[in-house]
Parts: structure tokens; sequence; C-alpha cells
């Protein structure tokens, strides 16, 4: 092989292994071979009767799909929450059960055992966006206008919000005995792919279209990068950091729609327990900086869709659901460091070291 090929060669792969979406496709394209390798079953798809009788489809690619869906949703606004704030909210799954405390507070009335539902399906969303976005709210005028670090600031929902939660309920757990409500996080009849798909592509798509067509994207990244120049150029920071805690509530609302409705119930002190750990880790896996500024929201998507494959990968192993978060405590080590100024500084050096003759042919 000639300098010059095996230079463009190396050329190529520096330009792939750079681009932002590079690591989560590796992660996926790694789970794949393992997974195939290991037990070729896992990808297969079968056509199964749900307890409610209806067809629907089956297996560990639904599964990552479904569950990797809600913590799509997340994502977005945990991704924007970091590049406006630079730091994380640590209170995704308590205000989670917030909302769906609050949801079911709304279907139920003062009722835990109600012959039908108190109030449309619809209201009680509503209700629950409110609640998350007041959550939101509280949280990001912490870190806006008090100038709280994120972590600290939503440490106080983190902590109370499960004991809210169940005292909006008196300590109860309602259920609501109208199954449509568990269309919500299960299969609407007739259709074989769970809700969750599209409730997320839903979400995607609303989140791309304000990205496109306004400037919160570029505001936000403006924010991270340096506040004081995004306040010169007649950016309002406090603002953009509190409106990126306030979507992240809405979305939060959203998640706990899915969660509530899965059992039609709620379990406040297991409900959502360790989410923000995933939403966190799918917008690092995303190639997103934690320290805030430039982002990309696709990158954490398919990030949250990485993280669910790993999780079905381990759980298709046998692997202890206590044990869980010490393999994903691994993949943040990696992660970290291979996103870290200095590794970068070595690979370019090995790459170069590969390739001593390509700068002098320039």
């Amino acid at each position: 092989m000639s300098k010059q090929s095996k230079g463009n060669i190396l050329g190529a792969f520096k330009a792939i292994a750079s681009h932002q979406l590079f690591i989560p496709i590796l992660a996926l394209v790694l789970l794949a071979v393992v997974n195939l390798i290991v037990d070729p079953s896992f990808f297969e798809i079968k056509d199964v009767t749900n307890n409610a009788g209806y067809m629907v489809k089956s297996g560990a690619l639904i599964t990552i799909l479904d569950y990797g869906s809600e913590l799509a949703i997340l994502a977005i606004g945990m991704t924007l929450v970091t590049a406006a704030s630079g730091g994380q909210d640590i209170s995704v799954g308590a205000t989670i059960a917030i909302a769906g405390s609050a949801m079911l507070r709304v279907l139920c009335g003062g009722n835990s055992r109600p012959d039908t539902i108190q109030a449309p399906i619809i209201v009680a969303f509503l209700v629950a966006c409110i609640v998350g976005m007041l959550c939101g709210a509280f949280n990001g005028m912490l870190v806006s206008i008090f100038k709280i670090q994120p972590m600290i600031a939503t440490l106080i929902l983190f902590t109370a919000g499960r004991s809210i939660a169940a005292w909006i309920n008196n300590n109860e757990l309602p259920i609501v005995p109208d199954p449509k409500f568990a269309y919500f996080g299960g299969f609407i009849p007739g259709i074989p792919i769970p809700t969750t798909v599209f409730i997320a592509a839903i979400c995607i798509i609303i989140i791309a279209l304000v990205l496109k067509f306004t400037n919160l994207g570029l505001y936000t990244q403006a924010v991270g990068i340096n506040e004081s120049s995004s306040r010169l150029n007649g950016i309002n920071p406090t603002f953009i950091k509190f409106l990126s805690f306030v979507i992240l509530g809405l979305c939060v609302a959203v998640a706990a729609l899915i969660k509530v409705s899965r059992l039609s119930t709620i379990n406040y002190s297991v409900i959502a327990k360790d989410i923000e750990m995933d939403a966190i880790l799918a917008v690092a896996l995303g190639g997103n900086a934690l320290s805030g500024g430039k982002f990309n929201i696709w990158a954490s998507i398919l990030g949250a869709y990485v993280i669910q494959f790993l999780t079905t990968t381990l759980y298709k192993f046998n692997v202890p659901s206590d044990a869980l978060a010490a393999y994903k405590a691994v993949v943040v080590i990696i992660l970290v460091v291979f996103s870290a100024p200095k590794a970068r500084e070595y690979m370019e050096m090995f790459v170069k070291k590969l390739n001593p003759g390509r700068k002098e042919a320039a």
C-alpha cells in the first residue's frame, strides 16, 4: 500500500472518528455484534397475544424501542438543560413521581379505587404537564436566578419529590379503572407496535421543528459556551436557562404519562428510579459536553436507545438488576476518559505517528 493510500485511509478514519455520532453508533454496533454471536434469537420478533387479547409484536428489539422511547423523550430535555446550564437535573425520576401522582389524583379524585375515571384523560395529562413544568420552573429559578449549581439545585426535588408525590394522594396507590388509559404505556388495539414509539416520534418531530424554525438551539448553545458574550449579543441567559428546565419538565410529564399508564397505578418509591442517571448517560454517550455549550439532540436520542440496548442486553445475560448500575458506571468511566481533551490529544498524536509523512505531503 502506498503512503498516499495509507494517508487517505487514516484521514478518512480520523474524520469518521471525530464525528459526534461515532461513539453511539460504535456502541450500537458492538452491542449488536455481541448479541448476534452469543444469542442470535435476540433479534427475533414474534407475534404474540397480550393480556388484552390483541396480537402484538414481541422481542428484545421491541423492548428496546418501547422503553428506550421514554428515555429518548427525557434525553431531549436533559440535553437542553446540560447545554444551557453546564449541569444536569438529577430530580427527573422524582418529578416523574410528582407529575404521575397529580395525574392519578385528577383521574381518580379522592377515591383510590373509583368505578370510573373522574376526569378526561387529556385533562389529567394537561395537569401533569403543568405540574412538571412548575417543577422545572422551580429548578430553573434556582439555577438561573439564584445561580445555584444545577446538581445542587435539583437535589431538593430529588430528595423531597417522592414524599411530595405520596402526599398528593394521601400515601395511597390509586388505580385507574379505564382500560383506555393503559394504551399510552402499552398497545392500542389493532396496532402491534408499542404506543410509546409513536409518542416519542411526536416529541422528536416537535423538538426538531422548534430547533429548525426558532433560535432556541442557537441561543442555548451561545449561553452554554459563553454566558457573558451571549448577554452582550442581546440574549437573556437567565431566561434561556429557565426555559430549558421548563422544557425538561414538560418532557418529564410525557414520561410520567407513559410510566403511570403501564400499570394504571403508581409506586412512589420505585417509579422511574435512577432514570435520571440513564438520561444523563444518554446525553454523554451522544458526545455532548456535560459542561455545556454545543449539543446534538439526535446524538442524545440515539444515545438513549443505546443505553436501553445495553440494559436489555444485560437482562438477557441474566445480570441482576442490582448490578446494572455497576456495568453502566463502567460505560460512564469509558465515556469520560474518551471525551477528555487529554485523551483526544493522545489519539491525534497516535494518528500522526501512523502517518508521519501526511503533513509533509500536504
